[in-house]
């Protein structure tokens, strides 16, 4: 039907070229972005399961540091007790020594005033070691009581329920009372021993001094196996942020090459549009042209 008011086909050529120009738009926006969803009329149902996704890797991500942070604490403390153990080594070795009848009483004097030093700085090192500023070791018997003396939770993942314990406190006091059984030092620090200034008494710290060295064993094996399990845990976290973020990706990202086909298809038929609307100005003239 020719009519003046009406005009069909310029509504239907107006329409598409609305229609091409939204998608025009939309494809810019992607291509401009790197984004296939901008905002949540783009995708709502794959925007909430990004959104889902790129929380669970942020959290996975922070757990990975935590992980990190966790086996340096563990390092530092199997550092210590490394030191902690040669001296107590040397000192074993100090003890068999004096309580050898070959060794004098001026031998064993010499040998106590190694052995006192050795004490304290053994005391120093259990008592003074410190992480980020806080007591690490601590006097697992005393007031003051660093981390391992009491149990400790590492968060090794994104929900409340992924949580690692380690619990050295009773192994802790053990060390403690170990290590002032073989040394008054370690209780007070500059006074002077007599653990070994006799061949009796030499005799009997040596096993003394055994079983604190096992004691410290003990502790650095725990230690170890903590670690080695964080290690695991910090490559398992690793392994699923890789796959969810590719997960995230896939619906996230835009396809350039699909995306860019769907820009010259929009940009095409915006075009055609366009002059369609163009050729509909000469329908006004052929319909004046019945009333000549």
């Amino acid at each position: 039907m020719l009519s003046l008011h009406t005009n069909i086909a310029a509504l239907y050529a107006q329409s598409a070229a609305n229609l091409a120009q939204a998608q025009l738009s939309t494809s810019m926006l992607r291509l401009s972005t790197g984004f296939r969803i901008n905002s949540a009329m783009d995708d709502a149902a794959g925007l909430q399961i990004a959104t889902r996704l790129r929380a669970q890797v942020s959290g996975m991500t922070v757990a990975m540091r935590n992980s990190q942070n966790s086996t340096s604490i563990l390092q530092t403390a199997d550092g210590a007790f490394g030191e902690v153990s040669d001296m107590l080594i040397r000192m074993k070795d100090l003890a068999t020594q004096a309580a050898d009848a070959s060794s004098s009483q001026a031998d064993r004097g010499a040998m106590q005033s190694e052995y006192d030093a050795l004490g304290a700085e053994l005391y120093n090192i259990v008592t003074n070691t410190t992480y980020g500023g806080d007591l690490l070791l601590g006097n697992g018997g005393g007031a003051a009581k660093g981390k391992l003396s009491a149990a400790m939770t590492f968060q090794i993942g994104a929900s409340g329920s992924e949580t690692m314990q380690l619990n050295l406190a009773s192994d802790m006091a053990g060390l403690d009372t170990a290590l002032k059984a073989v040394t008054t030092n370690f209780a007070a620090t500059g006074s002077a021993g007599s653990e070994i200034s006799s061949g009796s008494g030499a005799n009997a710290t040596i096993d003394l001094l055994a079983a604190a060295i096992e004691r410290v064993g003990g502790l650095r094996s725990a230690l170890g196996a903590t670690g080695n399990r964080l290690g695991h845990v910090y490559n398992n976290l690793s392994n699923m942020v890789v796959n969810t973020r590719a997960a995230m990706g896939r619906i996230m990202d835009v396809d350039y090459a699909a995306e860019s086909a769907n820009m010259a298809s929009a940009q095409m038929r915006l075009q055609a549009s366009v002059a369609m609307i163009r050729q509909n100005r000469n329908m006004a003239q052929l319909i004046l042209s019945l009333l000549q």
